[in-house]
């Protein structure tokens, strides 16, 4: 997409959008599931509502802390390739330069011209260069630790008061149907989004997470109906 000449790309917000729609499709899933299956083994509202907090704190919790250690044992990696691709240059610039001409060489430009490149952004800037074009690292696209913890727990407790405020408020005859009907609305929507913002069908992505948080609903409350009186 073009506006006034400038082309408006999406790739700069793949570290956080994935962190943010991945907790916010896990609140809602994890915690609708948790309610139904807990309502599905006829416990009281306090006992439901107790589980889905439980639930709340326990999920947000722990998609921070594994998104936090996920993104930082990438950001290690990626630095210590940096590290070893830094003294290589340093060491063996002409070597270097031969490997960043070849690169170009194989994505179709000539031999004169991928030296020219090489040689230019090896001036320019020698580990920027094979940090993109030889490693794959860019730091549009390199996503932040604490920043992907924040969002990822941030958006699932969000997700998760869904199907909680929606238990908080109906009868209990109406609960199961009423929590399954607003997440499942919720997920589609959370689908759609995720998908415009990436760039992609809507209709897709809210079709992808609705069936799985279906299922997953459906099993747990299959499980509660099935055990809740078996213990």
């Amino acid at each position: 997409m073009h506006a006034h000449g400038v082309e408006i790309h999406r790739s700069h917000r793949a570290g956080w959008l994935r962190a943010a729609v991945l907790g916010a499709n896990d609140g809602i899933v994890s915690t609708a599931s948790l309610v139904l299956g807990v309502a599905a083994a006829e416990a009281s509202r306090n006992g439901v509502l107790t589980a889905g907090l439980a639930g709340l704190v326990a999920g947000a919790m722990s998609m921070a802390a594994g998104e936090y250690v996920s993104v930082h044992s990438q950001k290690d990696a990626e630095e210590a390739d940096l590290a070893k691709e830094r003294l290589e240059i340093e060491e063996d610039p002409e070597i270097e330069l031969e490997e960043l001409t070849q690169i170009y060489r194989a994505r179709g430009v000539d031999a004169e011209t991928a030296e020219c490149v090489a040689t230019q952004l090896m001036k320019h800037d020698a580990l920027e260069a094979h940090a993109r074009d030889e490693l794959g690292i860019f730091d549009a696209t390199s996503a932040n630790p604490l920043q992907a913890a924040l969002a990822s727990g941030a958006t699932f407790a969000l997700g998760a008061a869904i199907p909680l405020t929606v238990t908080s408020i109906v009868p209990n005859s109406a609960l199961m149907g009423s929590v399954a009907g607003v997440s499942l609305v919720g997920l589609a929507a959370l689908g759609a989004l995720g998908a415009r913002a990436g760039g992609a069908a809507m209709l897709n992505g809210a079709a992808r997470v609705t069936t799985w948080g279906a299922l997953a609903m459906l099993l747990t409350s299959v499980v509660g109906r099935l055990f809740g009186g078996a213990f």
